[in-house]
């Protein structure tokens, strides 16, 4: 029986040709182009709870019938927006941000 909690992996290469297992966060459309969160997936449970928790967004971009991921931080004020949009996102989906709730009424 297949795990329904299964992530989706990608081996990524980075410039410099070496290979990284990330975990596919979030996927979103916004002006006709498309984004990608991704964090970096461990194996180990362990070496999972000291990751910092970063999040790296890639653009899709198409080479012949080939999509790719790929970076485009020098763009800052896309990369900004759209790091924004993916931040407000996926607290939604984890359920993230709000501490202030977890304090003992008094």
């Amino acid at each position: 029986m297949m795990n329904e909690n299964t992530p989706d992996l990608y081996t990524l290469e980075d410039e410099d040709g070496k290979e990284q297992v990330f975990e596919l966060l979030d996927v979103m459309e916004l002006d006709g182009e498309k984004y990608f969160a991704l964090t970096p997936y461990y194996d180990d449970p362990e070496k999972m709870l000291e990751s910092d928790g970063e999040v790296v967004i890639l653009k899709s971009v198409f080479e012949g019938d080939e999509e790719m991921m790929v970076s485009f931080d020098e763009n800052e004020e896309e990369y900004d927006r759209v790091g924004e949009i993916f931040i407000k996102r996926l607290e939604e989906m984890y359920d993230i941000g709000d501490e202030d709730e977890e304090e003992d009424p008094q």
